[in-house]
């Protein structure tokens, strides 16, 4: 029916379909019309068959499948999708008879209060609340390292260990490589194990029980029209979720958003204002016993987060994007499902991550022999001054750039210390949090957007980090605000 349709306006799309099953003699086991669907889809299995079968048509059929690609903006397995889902709609119609409405059950209450911005934005609010800043925040990043990372590794491992080296390793350079101030165990292993390991842990919980439950789909129903006006849809609220896990990960997963503009600003919002689940543990840590700090930090993330997603929908061509998502049926998360995810994430974040910390240990290690250390932060100082900053805090932005939660890890340390005001931490919170991505979502930023777009955003960022810290400081000031 909906081939019909759309021939009898002279749709490019249809006219095209109609010259390829002309072309095809082949026997596929399947119509041609399936074929050329396929064909136009990029199957690869589809695409190899006819190149085998149809050797004397193939280019021909090549060449009318790029002018349909030139046609449209969209990917044209998204405008072929809208219209079977077009097709499918008109079929319901025809066929389902819609009785008089009857009491919804429990299941369906609740999704439509999900859904509504009415009451969806404030059972967001309380699904953050307790599922972040509660349970990931205060006993995770609070409770648990506090356990693992003072109770553990500062009274048993990092002494024993660092005794060990003292009596059999007479070099002062390889023990500063394990045990010293910035060692792969002291700082690495300790950083990974009792620093960021339960942080990760209790977030991977949380988003598990989001994901198992069905409410990830209604969510990104919820925010659909917010983020159309920052050039995004709600599929987009996957990746950006995925962000407050781990941004590398993200950034890799937006090659599911359908046009090559919202996977770019997606990108860039990923890179610049979404803290993954580590250094957003470690700042919800450290500002749990500030709420005014806390507030500030969050309102100012969420208003560059909007602001720059708007800019960049208004520069960046392109039509405005459309939506659909199948929205399954809420249910009570499994715990065996909850499980099993969550071991899934952790044992991934040992294999992928944990070689990264000791890694990066290595690289300040080697930084700080050479002397290269020394200079980066050097150079780093003076933005850091103009927010406010000691100049200890150089050294956490820079190992922002090997890990995110270096940086945060950093920070931690300084506040342990006494180094760090109410309102310096406040601003050094906004300008991590906006820092350069790491050095794993930088190389996955280049894999995915290419070279020339990756350096182009890691630059703006930085200009853009300090420039905001310095701002937030101006302000502070000069309304004579304490945190």
């Amino acid at each position: 029916m909906w081939a019909q349709k759309y021939k009898e306006i002279g749709d490019v799309l249809e006219i095209s379909l109609e010259k390829i099953e002309a072309l095809l003699h082949g026997d596929y086991g399947i119509s041609g019309r399936c074929v050329g669907l396929l064909m136009l889809q990029d199957d690869d299995e589809i695409v190899s068959r006819v190149r085998q079968r149809e050797p004397q048509a193939f280019e021909q059929i090549r060449a009318i499948i790029d002018s349909v690609k030139e046609h449209y903006h969209e990917p044209l397995s998204y405008i072929i999708t809208l219209r079977r889902q077009e097709e499918a709609n008109r079929i319901v119609a025809d066929v389902v008879e819609h009785l008089p409405s009857q009491k919804l059950p429990f299941g369906e209450r609740l999704s439509r209060v999900m859904i509504s911005p009415l009451t969806g934005v404030p059972f967001l609010l309380l699904v953050l609340y307790f599922g972040l800043y509660k349970f990931v925040g205060q006993f995770g990043a609070g409770t648990v390292v506090n356990f693992i990372e003072v109770d553990i590794f500062e009274q048993y491992i990092n002494p024993y260990i660092a005794k060990i080296f003292e009596n059999y390793i007479p070099w002062h350079v390889v023990r500063d490589l394990f045990v010293g101030e910035y060692g792969m165990i002291t700082l690495g292993i300790r950083y990974a194990v009792a620093l960021i390991l339960p942080i990760v842990t209790t977030f991977f919980i949380v988003f598990a029980i989001i994901e198992d439950s069905g409410y990830l789909p209604r969510l990104a129903l919820l925010i659909d029209r917010l983020f159309k006006k920052i050039g995004l849809t709600g599929r987009a609220v996957i990746p950006m979720v995925l962000g407050l896990g781990c941004d590398t990960m993200a950034t890799m997963v937006t090659r599911t958003l359908p046009t090559k503009r919202e996977r770019l600003i997606a990108t860039i919002l990923l890179a610049l204002a979404v803290p993954c689940s580590a250094q957003l543990g470690v700042i919800l840590a450290l500002l749990s016993g500030n709420a005014a700090a806390l507030w500030i930090w969050a309102i100012i993330v969420v208003l560059v987060f909007l602001l720059i997603g708007f800019l960049s929908s208004k520069i960046l061509p392109g039509d405005a994007p459309s939506f659909y998502m199948e929205i399954p049926p809420l249910r009570l998360p499994k715990i065996s499902n909850v499980f099993v995810k969550t071991y899934t994430r952790v044992k991934w974040y040992f294999i992928e991550i944990m070689p990264m910390f000791i890694f990066a240990s290595f690289l300040i290690w080697l930084g700080l022999l050479t002397g290269a250390f020394g200079v980066l932060t050097k150079i780093l100082e003076y933005p850091v001054h103009l927010a406010g900053l000691p100049d200890k805090a150089a050294v956490s932005f820079l190992f922002g750039f090997f890990r995110r939660d270096y940086g945060a890890g950093g920070l931690y340390d300084m506040q342990k210390a006494g180094l760090l005001n109410g309102n310096q931490l406040a601003v050094a919170c906004v300008m991590l949090t906006l820092f350069l991505p790491c050095v794993a979502q930088f190389l996955m930023n280049v894999k995915e957007r290419g070279w020339k777009t990756g350096v182009a955003i890691s630059a703006f960022i930085l200009v853009f980090s300090f420039a905001v810290g310095a701002a937030v400081n101006v302000i502070l000031n000069v309304f004579r605000i304490n945190l």
